[in-house]
């Protein structure tokens, strides 16, 4: 039994590692050409590769799901197509053992598919971000409709670009009073974190008063903050970029400030429970092996799958915006879909036996 679960799972694994290059092949192609229509002086074909490159293990995270369904499809598809699964059910290998050996090669998916969202993704994104932010340049003056916005207090703080090691471009602070008027505003150039505090580069203040308004340049100042290089690089990526533990600490953050944070619950569900999301598509896969796709074309078995994938997928985006819209929660966004593909695999399996 144990030759046999080692055949199934290296066929299994095999043909997802083959769905997830060719997936993966055409994902990089069509994104050099996306990139390319950015071009500028400071960023060339080089430079979007580079980006491109960057980005290859997010872009293998986010296609790990889609791969273990069709892949596993046209795993035990060609097993099906050449009567091998007929023969292990008629020596006697229940179906339940066939998926177990199956699920084998996902757990170690499952597995890869964790290490990348908490430890790689998130540094190679916002490496290709802050790489491609650089060569574009203007990060000083890139304008208030681009960039992030925070809250300090009684400060409104926006910036252009964070970079790691500390460093900030084009940062702007409105400051208000306790009956909410604007008391003064500062804009710096660029920050650099350096022994507990932010020092500013030519910056521009403008104080507000009933009588008068003056302004102040200085080439060099003192920005003295609570807020940390480390919370800044929680704040400026995309919360799909963040990893669960970071998603973890900055929802608690915000909703201890009081502040909206089902954007990042939101994310952070999807990558907590991502493992029961590929679970949930490889056991419809195999209920299709074992059901209506038994005795039809790989061509077909894959159609399937793909067809499969874009509906679960489509199901996920929508009812987490609705999520955010109309106030349930992040969690059960999630979790609809992939409780109902458990669902459709456990009938088609019962119905199987």
């Amino acid at each position: 039994m144990h030759k046999l679960d080692m055949y199934i799972g290296r066929t299994v694994a095999l043909s997802v590692g083959a769905v997830l290059m060719v997936i993966l092949g055409l994902d990089i192609i069509f994104a050099i050409v996306d990139e390319l229509g950015e071009m500028d002086a400071g960023y060339q074909t080089a430079q979007a590769i580079q980006y491109v490159i960057w980005t290859i293990p997010g872009r293998i995270y986010e296609q790990l799901g889609f791969s273990a369904l069709v892949g596993c499809m046209v795993g035990l598809g060609t097993l099906a197509g050449t009567s091998e699964l007929t023969v292990m059910r008629a020596a006697g290998v229940s179906i339940g053992r066939i998926a177990w050996a199956v699920m084998k090669p996902v757990i170690l998916l499952i597995a890869i598919g964790l290490a990348l969202a908490e430890f790689v993704v998130p540094l190679t994104n916002q490496t290709a971000e802050s790489r491609k932010a650089i060569a574009l340049g203007d990060l000083e003056d890139a304008g208030l409709e681009s960039g992030m916005w925070m809250r300090d207090g009684d400060e409104f703080i926006h910036f252009n670009a964070a970079i790691s090691g500390g460093r900030l471009y084009g940062i702007t602070r409105y400051h208000f009073g306790g009956e909410r008027e604007l008391e003064w505003v500062e804009f710096a150039e660029r920050a650099q974190f350096a022994e507990d505090k932010w020092m500013l580069n030519n910056s521009r203040a403008t104080r507000f008063s009933e009588e008068f308004v003056e302004s102040d340049a200085r080439e060099r100042g003192i920005w003295q903050t609570d807020i940390s290089p480390q919370l800044f690089s929680l704040v400026v990526p995309l919360p799909s970029d963040l990893s669960p533990s970071s998603l973890w600490s900055y929802g608690r953050f915000l909703d201890r400030k009081g502040e909206d944070a089902s954007r990042y619950w939101l994310q952070f569900w999807k990558k907590l429970l991502q493992p029961l999301t590929i679970a949930s598509l490889v056991m419809v896969a195999i209920s299709f092996i074992f059901g209506p796709l038994r005795e039809v074309t790989t061509g077909l078995r894959v159609f399937t799958g793909v067809i499969v994938g874009i509906v679960f997928q489509t199901l996920q985006d929508m009812l987490g915006p609705s999520s955010l819209v109309f106030g349930f929660p992040p969690f059960v966004a999630v979790l609809v879909p992939i409780a109902l593909c458990f669902a459709v695999g456990w009938m088609l399996l019962r119905r199987a036996r």
